[in-house]
Parts: C-alpha cells; sequence; structure tokens
C-alpha cells in the first residue's frame, strides 16, 4: 500500500507531518514519550488492510514543529489538542484513536475535551491510579520543564528515564552508550507536554473518565510494572461499558511486536 504524507497546519500555525495509509474507517495512533510516526508505523502496517491510519509527529518531533516554544513559550497541553483537532480534520473530520502510553492520555483528553471522535483505544497509559504504589516526584514537570527551557537533551531524557519510568541510573548509563540515545535525545525537550499529561503528583480523576460517553478500550501486556497495569485498570473501571483486554507476554514496548497488538484493535475498531 502507498503511504501519503501531508504537512498541515495546527491552530498556533505548527506545521505536522502527517503519514496515511490504507483504506477504509479512520485510525489515527498517537505515541507516547520519545515517540514520532516511525515508532508506530508497524502497527499502521498491520491495520492497513483494514483501515485508513493515520500518523503523525506530534509537535517539536520530527518533522512537525513548535512555534509556541520556539517563541519561548511554556508547554501547554491544549495545543497538543488542537494539533490531533487538526489531525482529525485532515483526515476526513472524524476518526477512531489509538493512543499509547501518555499518548493515550492524550487521545482521553482529547475525547473529553469534545474532538469528534468515535471510539478511544489506549496501551498503558501512565496515570497514577494507586496511591500505594511508588510514583515520580510531584516536582517532576517544573524540574524537566526547567531543563528543556535551557535546552538540556541529556539531563531531560536522563531525568524522565530515571524518575518518571524508574529505570536504575546504571540501565540510563548504559543507554548513553548505545544507538537508542541519540533517538531519545532528539525527543527529549518535548518530555514535559508527556509528564504535563500524566500529571504524576495527582491521581487519576475517575470521575472525570466516568463522564466519556463512547466506546473504550484500556489494553495493558502481562510482563507490565504494577503501576502502568493500575492505570490501564483505572480507565477501564471508570468509564461506563469499557472493555479490558490483557496481552500475554507483552510490556511496555508492544510497539515493537505490533503483530501482537493490532489482532486486539482490528477487533475493536471494526
Amino acid at each position: 500500500m502507498t503511504r501519503q504524507t501531508a504537512h498541515i497546519k495546527s491552530r498556533d500555525g505548527a506545521t505536522l507531518a502527517v503519514d496515511a495509509v490504507g483504506e477504509g474507517p479512520v485510525v489515527i495512533l498517537v505515541g507516547g514519550a520519545f515517540n514520532d510516526r516511525g515508532t508506530v508505523a508497524g502497527v499502521a502496517a498491520e491495520l492497513a488492510p483494514h483501515f485508513t491510519v493515520a500518523t503523525y509527529d506530534r509537535r517539536g518531533r520530527g518533522e512537525s514543529t513548535d512555534p509556541v516554544r520556539e517563541a519561548g513559550g511554556g508547554f501547554d497541553v491544549q495545543n497538543e489538542i488542537d494539533d490531533l483537532a487538526a489531525v482529525i480534520e485532515h483526515v476526513g473530520g472524524r476518526a477512531h484513536l489509538f493512543g499509547h502510553s501518555s499518548g493515550g492520555i492524550l487521545v482521553l483528553e482529547a475525547a473529553l475535551r469534545g474532538l469528534p471522535v468515535d471510539s478511544v483505544a489506549v496501551y498503558e497509559s501512565p496515570f497514577r491510579a494507586d496511591p500505594d504504589l511508588p510514583h515520580p516526584p510531584a516536582d517532576l514537570l517544573d524540574r524537566i520543564t526547567a531543563l528543556a527551557d535551557r535546552g538540556d537533551r541529556d539531563g531531560a531524557a536522563s531525568l524522565f528515564l530515571g524518575e518518571a519510568i524508574g529505570l536504575p541510573a546504571e540501565i540510563v548509563s548504559g543507554m548513553k552508550h548505545g544507538p537508542v540515545w541519540d533517538f531519545f535525545l532528539d525527543k527529549a525537550l518535548t518530555l514535559p507536554y508527556d509528564v504535563a499529561f500524566a500529571r504524576p503528583s495527582e491521581l487519576v480523576d475517575r470521575d472525570r473518565l466516568a463522564t466519556l460517553r463512547l466506546p473504550v478500550l484500556a489494553v495493558y501486556g502481562d510482563q507490565t510494572p504494577p503501576g502502568l497495569v493500575a492505570g490501564a485498570k483505572a480507565v477501564a473501571d471508570s468509564v461506563p461499558g469499557a472493555r479490558l483486554v490483557v496481552l500475554p507476554g507483552q510490556d511496555h514496548s508492544v510497539l515493537q511486536h505490533p503483530e501482537a497488538l493490532a489482532p486486539t484493535l482490528v477487533e475493536f475498531f471494526g
């Protein structure tokens, strides 16, 4: 199938790079931290025989710009909602949404704010759902924003991996000697958006999620950490009629195994 790439404008003038492939009902895939449209391309390829699948670089990543940040402004998550609205408009005016990790919180937030969404599937959205489990410090957003403001890519990536993800320092240090580190550094200055969506200092607002009135699917892998499991279950427990699916043998890196995730999404969106 032929992939088509477009560069569209968001509400504030940001340029967004959008790929589309396939035919049929529209599904938009949204990645989380350190993700761009390339990291969800494998899932798009699996879904393309059934749907028109759109992927895009979130603002400040890949070929997408962030004029607010370029002008010295802050990290307003409403700008990312506006970006998704622009992508939906570009692909026909309505869409099904899938979000991975913080991208899952983004797509749920888009539905909560009234975007023209038909259904939402999320994979391990990092809501803080269990107060008894370890969680990032309350000042994480302020600290990672300060690093991004200074242009400290290494510091922002290291802080996120260590305190948001919870990786030991020796693992983060090892990553710095591998090819993945340059990929992380390229997107590190956008990490405050991901932390702002996750709101690690607050418990998930279950009452707000309960106001959603559309089909919702929450998915997690049975090899994933307890905090992410709790976040997925919170979505399923809070949204009326939501479904919960557990993928055997999978963890948070499910985008690297699109063949394991795609059948669940085909069944849900279909």
